[in-house]
């Protein structure tokens, strides 16, 4: 870092946000005082001469986004940018995506209340779709009831719209990952172990797969969720035929982490290494806690299944804002048909960067922070100024 970055990091401190939201779930919280007076956490870096311009607000549903590798470098370009953690941080097992649009639209809240004439919401990784969903339901509110039916009772005041969105290593959404990820040789839903060895991608399968064995792998993805999602559904009819009875209950979902594409390169080919961003793929697919793993009848539907509203390329295609989408070429968890899936649902609007060599996180590649920092800074002053 040169001297003359080392004093324009010194000028933007982090500012602690606290922000009250509405409650959501019942006993979405261990804690009496976050269900009671339930707040959601950020980081605001600022310039110090900020003349409340623009403000960026990036979020994710689950991670943790306080210590954001934007924020400061986005400060440093004279642009607010405000890290907001959601109710869910750290633990999706409950996780509703329309609670989580709710909790976004309380960040939107609190940076115009401090003066920002203009919000640009970053959508870095799952935070993409989450991002489209809120737009869209901030342009046109329609998610009036859960994807397991209950109101969710979002009113248009909390969801203020935002002005623009940058999508960053952009996954899809949650229920395309989960329909592309799940390990299809599962056989016993209650035995992690249980296999069927003609869809097991890591006994030492021989690549470059056919296209016969891909198509056919890619349907067995399909039943799977479908059946997981068809006995979630029996479950919840039975929970609710029962008069004051339970709404939810809690559930596990083995083996979620198996996609040809993390073993042959010439699938959906780009810069991306063999193996999965967050170390080997059959460990982390074999792993006590992975993603999807810990769900809830009402969390999965809301997140993971066929009937979730929080589709990416859906959302934007129902959004007016412009849109500047990132492309890492060397992601290992998305990939050109995802880069053509948000392309196709924004055209004429949407403004695309390639960010040559860029893995998933930027994980060790400041070179490539600073690049996207000034792209974001630069198509910002274009379209928002």
């Amino acid at each position: 870092m040169t001297q003359r970055m080392i004093a324009q990091h010194e000028m933007c401190p982090l500012r602690l946000v606290a922000i009250d939201v509405r409650p959501g779930a019942t006993m979405e919280s261990q804690s009496g005082l976050q269900n009671l007076r339930p707040r959601i956490y950020g980081a605001l870096a600022a310039p110090k001469d900020d003349n409340h311009a623009v403000a960026a607000l990036v979020m994710h549903p689950t991670s943790n986004f306080m210590g954001h590798y934007l924020l400061q470098p986005l400060a440093e370009r004279g642009i607010a940018c405000l890290g907001l953690n959601s109710r869910y941080a750290g633990n999706d097992a409950m996780l509703l995506m329309e609670q989580v649009i709710q909790d976004l639209g309380a960040g939107v809240a609190w940076l115009r209340e401090q003066g920002y004439r203009k919000i640009v919401l970053i959508g870095n990784s799952g935070g993409a779709a989450l991002c489209s969903f809120y737009q869209a339901q901030a342009e046109q509110l329609s998610a009036t009831h859960f994807a397991d039916g209950l109101p969710t009772h979002l009113v248009a005041q909390d969801l203020p719209a935002a002005d623009a969105l940058i999508l960053s290593a952009a996954h899809a959404g949650r229920a395309r990952l989960i329909e592309q990820w799940l390990d299809p040789s599962v056989i016993d839903e209650d035995d992690p172990l249980a296999t069927d060895p003609q869809w097991d991608l890591y006994r030492s399968l021989s690549t470059p797969f056919t296209a016969e064995f891909v198509s056919a792998f890619r349907a067995a993805q399909r039943a799977r969720r479908e059946r997981i999602e068809q006995w979630v559904l029996q479950r919840l009819r039975l929970l609710r035929a029962t008069p004051q009875g339970p709404q939810d209950q809690t559930f596990l979902v083995y083996r979620t982490h198996a996609d040809p594409r993390f073993l042959d390169l010439t699938l959906d080919a780009n810069d991306r290494a063999a193996g999965s961003i967050w170390g080997d793929p059959r460990t982390v697919n074999y792993a006590a806690n992975a993603m999807g793993r810990f769900n809830t009848l009402r969390s999965w539907l809301s997140q993971w299944s066929s009937r979730s509203l929080a589709d990416g390329p859906d959302n934007l295609a129902r959004t007016q804002v412009p849109v500047l989408l990132m492309t890492h070429t060397a992601d290992g968890s998305t990939f050109p048909s995802t880069a053509a899936a948000w392309r196709a649902a924004a055209p004429g609007r949407l403004t695309e960067v390639a960010v040559k060599g860029g893995n998933h996180y930027l994980s060790g590649q400041p070179d490539l922070v600073r690049l996207s920092a000034d792209t974001f800074h630069d198509w910002i002053g274009t379209h928002l100024r």
